[in-house]
């Protein structure tokens, strides 16, 4: 079902921030990511001057995203079975706590190339845990049709810091040494803190059980396995992050050996990339209503090409400022539409799980990208490296022409809470089962080409929600009857897999319905399995018809 308000009606690019907690919780995110972004200038800078490898400072870009591959599928279970509001608070103390510790370590000598990754990774796997409880929560601040709007936004603000906040970083880390930026960055989550803390948003209190993170982690995987549109923003997601990685894991080298710059140089190029992206995500709302999907994404990997290649051929930190402009904007765009893809084409229930999932895909790219960017760059030099990346993106937008993304719908992915748990003759408790469902359509010869291509769409909607054994009989003595089956382990998932329907679902069984020639509506059989010395007896039990 198409949503009444489409994304073009009061969903301009500035129209979240009529919403208050968004307001809030944007203004204390920009301040955090200024921190972090601070963070991560001292950081890398630090490497430079402590380690013995170009490989070992492309590494410091590896650590930041690989806790976000590793850690992001159990961070969105989490996000989807717990308070996100909560999750958030757990994560941002536990990153405030250990800046202090890095802060700590860097004040007195003790840091090494290693224990260095180790603190990134540490303070960047409370990313990972944040991360889908923060995206997945842009949908309880802002209605539905302004989630586009809402995700430019959070990656403007994150890029508005980055516009400055590297060039500031640069001059904390020349004047006051690395120490000072990751002091910096530790009482930047303060705020943060403080507001999440104040924060009562309105979430629906579910009345079934919460599901075990095992079961939480393998229905979200389920989903996308079932979902043929994500599964295309997973792979481009993961060819962009690793091609486009090798800009941002390779720039302290460019600064330092490529244009001859310091600390401050390095900062000033950032800022360029941060300035890109903020122009970047003003203009992705109206791409997106001009330009198919498809268009953006290609012209976003071309446009990063040039950044990439530009990089390499330029000894000077101007002319690298101005490709990295470009580089900035072609980011965003891309990982915004990536994202807002991803969001607007997944329900609430598991929203979390499936934004870790791209997560996971996307920064998965981005640290092997940046580790092999890196060997190639130990092995070869900078500028060599940058220019196969370059090539590398090319290709990975010409994967378009084979795997090309689906162009943008606004569904109707509320649940649609019509389903009521039958009267049953016999006392089922939760984890009763398994259970087999039986629905019998009675279709007219000439409705058969479409009640099948239908029912493939219901087959496919039945799997991603939990079904199991899905399959469609005919009868053999009357051939008008077809027979829907398939199974859940216990009553409780029953109940889960009909609670999880949405609005844009119930259409495939609407049209199912208006196919169906019987007088009554198709006929439901619900049975549970009991085995026996001889086999399996079934234990039939009927009730409302499913949607």
């Amino acid at each position: 079902m198409i949503d009444e308000k489409p994304e073009s009606e009061g969903a301009s690019a500035l129209a979240p921030f009529r919403h208050g907690i968004f307001r809030a919780v944007w203004s204390a995110s920009l301040v955090s990511n200024f921190g972090g972004l601070i963070q991560g200038v001292g950081a890398a800078w630090m490497m430079t001057t402590i380690a013995t490898s170009p490989y070992q400072v492309a590494l410091v870009q590896a650590s930041t995203t690989l806790p976000i591959m590793l850690f992001a599928l159990v961070a969105g279970a989490i996000a989807d079975s717990f308070d996100r509001r909560k999750v958030m608070l757990v994560a941002q103390t536990f990153m405030l706590v250990v800046s202090v510790l890095l802060t700590v370590f860097t004040w007195y000598g003790l840091m090494t190339p290693w224990t260095l990754l180790a603190f990134t990774f540490l303070i960047d796997s409370g990313t990972a845990l944040n991360s889908p409880s923060w995206q997945a929560s842009v949908g309880d601040m802002v209605p539905r049709n302004k989630v586009p709007a809402a995700v430019a936004l959070n990656s403007m603000g994150f890029n508005l810091t980055r516009s400055v906040g590297p060039a500031i970083g640069g001059i904390i880390v020349a004047a006051a040494g690395a120490a000072a930026a990751f002091a910096a960055n530790a009482v930047s989550y303060i705020g943060l803190i403080v507001v999440m803390a104040r924060w009562k948003p309105d979430v629906p209190v579910s009345t079934l059980p919460r599901e075990s993170l095992g079961a939480a982690m393998g229905a979200g995987l389920r989903y996308v396995a079932m979902s043929p549109n994500i599964g295309k923003v997973l792979v481009r997601g993961a060819a962009f992050g690793f091609s486009a990685g090798a800009v941002l894991a390779l720039l302290p080298l460019v600064a330092r050996d490529v244009v001859k710059g310091d600390a401050l140089t390095y900062g000033i190029m950032l800022g360029s990339f941060g300035i890109g992206a903020v122009g970047g995500a003003l203009i992705s709302v109206r791409l997106r209503q001009m330009l198919s999907s498809e268009t953006m994404v290609r012209c976003a990997f071309a446009g990063f090409a040039v950044c990439a290649f530009n990089a390499a051929i330029s000894h000077h930190a101007w002319q690298t400022s101005l490709g990295l402009l470009v580089g900035g904007a072609c980011w965003v765009i891309a990982l915004s539409h990536f994202n807002v893809t991803v969001q607007m084409a997944t329900p609430r229930w598991v929203v979390g799980r499936v934004l870790s999932v791209y997560q996971t895909a996307t920064f998965g790219g981005i640290a092997l990208g940046s580790w092999i960017w890196g060997v190639v760059a130990d092995a070869h030099g900078a500028e060599t490296a940058l220019i196969a990346a370059a090539i590398a993106m090319l290709a990975g937008g010409a994967i378009g022409f084979v795997l090309p993304l689906p162009q943008q719908q606004v569904l109707n992915l509320d649940p649609l809470n019509r389903f009521k748990e039958p009267h049953l003759a016999l006392d089922l408790k939760p984890r009763s089962g398994p259970i087999a469902i039986m629905i019998e359509y009675i279709i007219r010869h000439e409705d058969e080409a479409e009640f099948l291509a239908t029912m493939a769409e219901r087959g496919r909607i039945r799997r991603r929600d939990g079904a199991r054994n899905w399959t469609l009989a005919r009868d053999l003595e009357n051939p008008t009857i077809w027979i829907e089956h398939y199974h859940t382990p216990t009553w409780l998932e029953y109940v889960r897999h009909n609670g999880r329907i949405t609005h844009a679902d119930a259409m495939v069984g609407e049209r199912l319905r208006a196919l169906h020639s019987g007088d009554e509506p198709p006929r439901v059989r619900r049975v549970i399995e009991r085995p026996t010395t001889a086999g399996t007896a079934l234990v039939m039990a009927k009730g409302p018809i499913e949607h």
